[in-house]
């Protein structure tokens, strides 16, 4: 695929992952980038950086229905056409479930689960238009993991796996790409109040692994190496044995999450 000329929209793309798939995607060749985002000096820095790039910086919100169609309208007045969507955008709450805030839960799901699937769907018109398009999805090792804490997170990330799965067979007459990236712990802002005690991925590494996978036409790219991958089979082939595993890391995870919130 010929990034050259592909127009891309993606969420959430002035800091952590979404910074770092601007930064590999102008690399690999993109010159045209909407960036959807709720700030607009994080949005100014990256025209800033890559003046040679042609931006559409759109200030808005996934969770707000408003913000999305202005976001699509724009693209449509701007480019009138649309070749690959990255969504991107996400936030975390951690804790036991009956303490977290009531808001906290809303906007997990609206911002991480709906918004992306709100975006979709007012994007697909110009999608369908595309010879070659893509959608990527980010979703979490926690989307196919779901660990204690983390329940909201891990249910609005596996949304995103099975909506990404629907997508592609649902859309099986179009030339459109569909595919879902799992990062494991990345070192991005998301992650800086979470307690984490081992080396975390870097935002580049899943952002190179991620466009790879995209001019690749992978369907998942799933980071955390073979351990991973085990890990996934044991948890669905035997999830009561897993189940133990996890048990013992309880107290870890606990402390992890304690104060793990990045909204």
């Amino acid at each position: 695929m010929d990034l050259s000329e592909k127009k891309i929209l993606i969420s959430g793309g002035s800091a952590g992952i979404g910074k770092a798939l601007v930064d590999e995607l102008i690399e690999k060749g993109a010159r045209d980038i909407a960036v959807m985002g709720r700030t607009k000096r994080k949005m100014d820095k990256l025209e800033e950086r890559y003046p040679s790039a042609n931006f559409l910086k759109i200030q808005g919100d996934v969770s707000q229905l408003v913000d999305i169609k202005n976001a699509i309208s724009a693209i449509d007045e701007e480019w009138g056409a649309l070749d690959i969507l990255v969504n991107n955008a996400g936030v975390v709450s951690a804790s036991l479930l009956e303490n977290l805030s009531d808001e906290d839960i809303i906007s997990q799901i609206n911002i991480n689960l709906t918004g992306l699937i709100l975006l979709t769907k007012h994007a697909l018109p110009l999608l369908k238009e595309s010879s070659e398009g893509t959608i990527m999805n980010l979703s979490s090792g926690l989307g196919y993991i779901a660990m204690p804490f983390y329940s909201v997170y891990a249910a609005t990330k596996s949304g995103v796996k099975h909506f990404s799965e629907a997508m592609r067979r649902e859309l099986a007459e179009y030339p459109i790409h569909v595919m879902t990236v799992f990062p494991t712990a990345t070192d991005t802002p998301m992650m800086e109040t979470a307690k984490v005690d081992r080396a975390m991925d870097s935002p580049e590494e899943v952002a190179r692994v991620s466009v790879k996978g995209l001019l690749e036409k992978e369907i998942n790219v799933i980071l955390g190496g073979q351990q991973r991958i085990d890990d996934i089979k044991e948890n669905f082939e035997e999830p009561l044995k897993f189940d133990q595993k996890v048990a013992k890391l309880f107290d870890s995870l606990q402390v992890r999450a304690k104060e793990h919130r990045s909204m």
